[in-house]
């Protein structure tokens, strides 16, 4: 049966098996402590998988908000080493299931046009979770959410002009090349820099979101520039912390001789800008699951979305930001 056709009857079953849920907790009627089962909207989740302290925080979420208590069966499906080959396996696999509806955090931007349009085809509605698809066709998913990459790094690189007004050397450390996130973070950063005066860029390299990876690579470039660079920009928190010990490796000192910029906003990233190895740490806040589930309850009302929902971030850039920040923070 398609989803078209039973959207308003799965919404009352949600919201029914979470009343009867409650009533169970509270020593209902023995009905209500067997209600669920059959009535449960079936979710697929086509996830990255393990990825650092970001993903971990952001998929846990996701998981928890969908639960069986809040009327949810998530079947969740990480991707195998990164393999987009092996999301798309998942996704088919979850239309061939006829699950109600889909979650999608991409490993690759390119190549999803098929599958999902064999989803619509389906009446299956997707959700874009985290990272986006490129050509961002949106009349192929029903939203997408998560923070604002381009922004996030148009502050980024907002904060390094102001910290050197008279421009510096630097280098920006990268995530696996063609993800979405990699394509924003890049096009806020370079459009932001493009109207400062006194920045060279000397090196771009990807350093696959790794704190040791990051520190092989910055060993590296300080060494072919003579340690001659003032600033990095590293597009996540693992990175960061990787050329902030390349930075100790070398014989200075992060913070005073190379200031480091990362993005996420981990409790690592938190703390190393508390002990001085970070400088600027932007959030990328992983907690959208609640979001997601509220989206999910329109759509099976029958109700409209907007196309792109933008989970609110903000920024740190003192120790005692984060050290204000740091004892509630949940990644």
């Amino acid at each position: 049966m398609s989803l078209k056709k039973t959207r308003a009857g799965l919404a009352a079953l949600t919201v029914t098996g979470l009343a009867l849920g409650l009533a169970a907790c509270g020593g209902g009627t023995d009905d209500a402590a067997t209600a669920g089962g059959d009535d449960l909207v079936t979710v697929g989740f086509v996830a990255v998988g393990p990825e650092g302290g970001w993903r971990t925080a952001n998929e846990n979420n996701v998981k928890a908000a969908f639960s069986k208590e809040a009327g949810f069966d998530l079947k969740y499906s990480p991707a195998t080493d990164g393999s987009q080959n092996s999301q798309i396996t998942a996704f088919t696999s979850f239309i061939d299931e006829e699950v109600d509806v889909i979650l999608l955090s991409a490993t690759e931007a390119t190549g999803w046009e098929d599958v999902l349009g064999k989803a619509q085809e389906a009446e299956i509605p997707v959700l874009l979770l985290d990272r986006g698809i490129e050509p961002d066709d949106d009349s192929l998913y029903a939203t997408h959410i998560g923070p604002d990459n381009y922004s996030i790094s148009v502050s980024a690189a907002e904060w390094a002009i102001e910290t050197f007004p008279e421009g510096a050397n630097y280098v920006v450390l990268e995530g696996p090349a063609g993800l979405s996130v990699v394509n924003e973070r890049n096009r806020g950063w370079d459009d932001t820099m493009a109207d400062a005066t006194g920045f060279t860029k000397l090196e771009s390299q990807d350093a696959n979101w790794s704190t040791d990876e990051a520190k092989k690579v910055f060993e590296t470039m300080l060494k072919a520039h003579n340690n001659d660079i003032q600033l990095v920009f590293a597009q996540n928190d693992e990175m960061g912390l990787g050329a902030a010990q390349a930075v100790e490796a070398a014989g200075l000192t992060p913070g005073t001789d190379v200031k480091i910029i990362t993005i996420d906003g981990t409790k690592a990233a938190l703390q190393g800008l508390i002990d001085g190895q970070l400088s600027f740490v932007a959030e990328y806040n992983p907690l959208f699951g609640d979001t997601a589930v509220d989206v999910v309850n329109k759509l099976l009302a029958g109700e409209e979305v907007e196309s792109n929902i933008i989970i609110d971030s903000v920024t740190f850039d003192s120790a005692e930001a984060a050290e204000a920040a740091l004892p509630d923070r949940e990644y």
